[in-house]
């Protein structure tokens, strides 16, 4: 099967934690716009997931990766290198969603946060910067939450580090945009995910439930999600940096739930 679109012909796109959840959305759609994909993740792609890229005739690069480790990073970045000889663009999805009492949380698991879903996030664009300078560009798309913008109890510290890559990604944007790197955060929202839509087979009452909280009656896709990123890394965004792009059917933009009190 021939790619779908050419927003991203032959550009080499890393997608850190690329081979479930929300970046398995991001490493499909990167693929149907005609990118090669190197998935950064600890974990290869599951057996259906295979599956569906040999149906159309997809293939991905693998290269195990911990996103909280300098040198796995450094490692990904030189395999990618000798891969393609270039990295044009990079997803830093890779994370961690940990809640619990704010009173109770302990500091293992706020270090843990940290370093997957914030310190990661600088160590990755830092280390594949270095690359898009030589090479004279690239797009850095850092996967925060619409939680950097309003959050909920027991969400502290999740919060704290979605909030953090927002704010990062602001000044990275100054710092390498004199280099052609654009540098951009996308805000997910509630998205079917794989535990997500195994709750939702469990209690098919949580689907209309889930719904309900959006203004159009629906929740993200994985896939929904992934064609977000691949308008960030293309040339369709060349105007945008520095910049925070919240897809979550209207999730945030309700004071309250006008349903819930008509």
């Amino acid at each position: 099967m021939t790619k779908q679109t050419t927003l991203l012909n032959n550009k080499v796109v890393i997608v850190t934690g690329g081979s479930a959840g929300c970046g398995w959305g991001f490493t499909l759609s990167c693929l149907k716009a005609g990118a090669n994909v190197i998935v950064a993740d600890l974990n290869p792609l599951s057996d259906d997931k295979q599956a569906i890229l040999d149906e159309h005739s997809y293939s991905v690069d693998y290269v195990k990766t911990d996103v909280s480790s300098s040198s796995s990073i450094e490692q990904l970045v030189e395999q990618a290198k000798a891969l393609h000889g270039r990295i044009d663009g990079l997803v830093n999805n890779a994370g961690l969603t940990i809640t619990g009492d704010f009173m109770a949380f302990d500091l293992d698991t706020v270090d843990r946060l940290y370093k997957t879903n914030l310190r990661s996030v600088f160590l990755m664009s830092q280390t594949v910067a270095k690359v898009m300078i030589e090479q004279g560009g690239g797009v850095i798309v850092n996967v925060a939450s619409n939680h950097a913008q309003a959050s909920a109890a027991e969400y502290e510290m999740y919060a704290a580090t979605k909030g953090g890559i927002c704010a990062m990604t602001r000044a990275m944007s100054w710092s390498l945009g004199k280099h052609g790197i654009r540098v951009n955060s996308l805000c997910p929202g509630l998205t079917r995910t794989e535990p997500i839509d195994e709750m939702v087979k469990n209690d098919p009452t949580l689907e209309q439930t889930f719904n309900a909280l959006h203004a159009t009656r629906t929740f993200n896709s994985v896939e929904q999600l992934g064609q977000v990123g691949v308008f960030l890394l293309s040339d369709m965004s060349a105007s945008m940096t520095g910049t925070e792009v919240v897809a979550d059917q209207g999730l945030l933009a309700g004071l309250v739930n006008s349903d819930v009190l008509s």
